[in-house]
């Protein structure tokens, strides 16, 4: 019944366009465009709580290098710091154009970002937190679409007819068997050695004929949808519940579910994954695993406190729109 879902070939380049000297990234695009539609909702959410969308510029930027950062100093201090932190490669760490960015840096580094913006503008941190986690959840969305366009962070074999077949994925290549598995594709690849001693393919030239022994690309989980759509998902339960309260949202509420849903499914999505750096084969669990648990307690904790300390129960920011300028009633005089 359903074999016209009898696994699907990607074969997506990542690259979407050459501009002179510059190379645009279906990655980079959807990473940005996180940002630009994340700027009209929460400019909406302001705007409804009368404070000025002004605000969501400046927090806008704070998010940005916050962000950015934080990722790419998780991937190196999470995943890599061997390689990273060594006088040979040090400089590689400003690459971020080569990849290497990790999502739980990026919540560090967007709860320090937080942190500074509601410091220096005189806004409660958890009212900021529990509007910034809206869009958050959209950004999350749009980085695991990137993922997709790059064929990375991929899931292990499945036979289920929605598998991904990724034949641009040259680490997560398998050795050819007869007869083929259903779905699988043998690729022109050739095996080589990493630096650390691990074993992967390189991609020949397009064109090459594909050998008899060429490795196969097998059917896998396709876990960047899944969590794009759990982020989805998650986008439209915070706003719906944001937007029955909104001024009388209780302080903490959104962001304490955010962290403990978004880091729980991470937890067990983990479980479909294959593992992202060779030295995880031999942990209980992977690093996305172990460094989810912290974050989940620590949504926890809020979730429990929310909204009930009587002196703050909704937290505060500066309230500087007039009601008709909330509602664009007000008249300009001439």
């Amino acid at each position: 019944m359903l074999s016209f879902l009898a696994f699907i070939t990607w074969d997506t380049d990542p690259i979407l366009a050459h501009i002179g000297p510059l190379t645009l990234r279906w990655y980079g695009l959807l990473f940005m465009s996180g940002f630009v539609f994340g700027t009209f909702i929460l400019s909406h959410i302001y705007k409804s709580e009368r404070t000025s969308p002004r605000w969501v510029d400046v927090i806008t930027i704070y998010m940005l290098v916050g962000t950015i950062l934080g990722a790419r100093l998780g991937h190196v201090l999470f995943y890599d710091p061997a390689y990273y932190l060594t006088s040979e490669h040090f400089w590689e760490i400003f690459k971020i154009w080569e990849g290497g960015l990790a999502s739980h840096g990026a919540t560090l580094g967007i709860l320090l970002a937080c942190w500074l913006f509601a410091r220096n503008n005189k806004f409660d941190y958890l009212w900021v937190l529990d509007r910034i986690v809206i869009v958050v959840a959209l950004g999350g969305c749009m980085i695991r679409l990137g993922n997709l366009m790059n064929s990375e962070i991929v899931g292990e074999p499945t036979s289920k007819p929605w598998g991904f077949v990724f034949v641009r994925d040259a680490d997560h290549f398998v050795p050819v068997t007869r007869p083929l598995p259903p779905g699988a594709v043998q690729v022109a690849a050739q095996p080589v050695t990493r630096v650390d001693g691990s074993e992967t393919y390189r991609m020949l030239p397009k064109g090459t004929p594909v050998a008899p022994d060429s490795p196969m690309a097998v059917p896998r989980h396709p876990t960047q949808i899944y969590e794009a759509a759990f982020c989805i998902f998650l986008l439209v339960l915070l706003y719906g519940m944001w937007n029955r309260t909104k001024d009388r949202t209780p302080r903490g509420l959104l962001f304490g579910l955010f962290v403990v849903l978004l880091f729980t499914q991470r937890f067990l999505g983990e479980f479909l994954k294959e593992n992202q750096e060779v030295f995880e084969d031999k942990l209980p669990l992977n690093m996305g695993q172990i460094l989810s648990l912290p974050l989940i307690l620590v949504g926890l904790w809020v979730l429990l406190r929310a909204g009930k300390d009587p002196k703050n129960p909704y937290g505060y920011a500066p309230r500087d729109l007039s009601e008709e300028e909330a509602n664009g009633t007000k008249t300009i005089k001439v």
